[in-house]
């Protein structure tokens, strides 16, 4: 049995980014979360420095930067924001 994905939680700020992106950059945003709510820790720390940091993670595909905090607890990940540089 495998464990069921990380439910994903979109900040305002996130929320606002994503509806106001180009459909295909909306349609890779959700791919990459996909990706991140199956296997929370595939993408790199957002500060690889900060030890105490490893849960707030990036995950980027070319001109699209997703920021993220896993909440191991309540098994979700909250989206902080999103970068689009197209």
């Amino acid at each position: 049995m495998t464990d069921q994905p990380y439910a994903v939680r979109l900040s305002p700020q996130a929320a606002k980014v994503l509806t106001e992106l180009p459909k295909h950059a909306q349609e890779m945003a959700w791919d990459v979360l996909d990706t991140a709510a199956a296997g929370p820790w595939g993408f790199r720390p957002w500060d690889a420095d900060d030890p105490e940091g490893e849960d707030v993670r990036i995950g980027s595909v070319g001109q699209l930067s997703v920021i993220y905090f896993i909440n191991r607890p309540m098994r979700h990940l909250s989206v902080l924001d999103i970068v689009w540089l197209g």
